[in-house]
């Protein structure tokens, strides 16, 4: 199984699912707890697959929501992550900027704060891939 969080070094990777609709959010092989409780309390769904090997680990957005919703809800949860440490890469294709800006806002304001606050920070945040936009 690919994980897109391994092969680019972040912690996080938000994109479309090849030859689907599905927004994934793959994590780093071997993420801490805090970062996947992080994920679930903003409202994205934990997959699991076990193998005779390793464990998979990812999540989705919840497919009952519209696809605007779905884009919202992972851009809306992007300054959450980065405000607890974790570098994040999103695809464009996905990205809602008026949602990622109200959500900074809302950081920013304190009415967020205690969202981040469950996760313990990585670390220290590593540097974005040119190649791709981390907003």
């Amino acid at each position: 199984m690919a994980n897109l969080a391994d092969e680019y070094g972040t912690d996080v990777e938000i994109y479309i699912k090849a030859l689907s609709t599905t927004i994934h959010a793959d994590s780093a092989t071997g993420t801490p707890g805090g970062l996947l409780d992080l994920l679930d309390q903003l409202g994205l769904e934990r997959r699991e697959v076990r193998t005779a090997g390793p464990v998979y680990t990812w999540h989705e957005v919840p497919e009952h929501l519209s696809a605007d919703a779905q884009k919202r809800l992972v851009s809306r949860a992007i300054p959450a992550l980065v405000v607890a440490g974790y570098q994040v890469n999103c695809a464009l294709e996905v990205f809602d900027e008026a949602a990622y800006h109200q959500a900074v806002q809302e950081i920013r304001s304190g009415k967020r704060r205690h969202r981040a606050q469950h996760a313990p920070p990585a670390a220290s945040p590593s540097r974005t891939s040119p190649a791709r936009r981390t907003p």
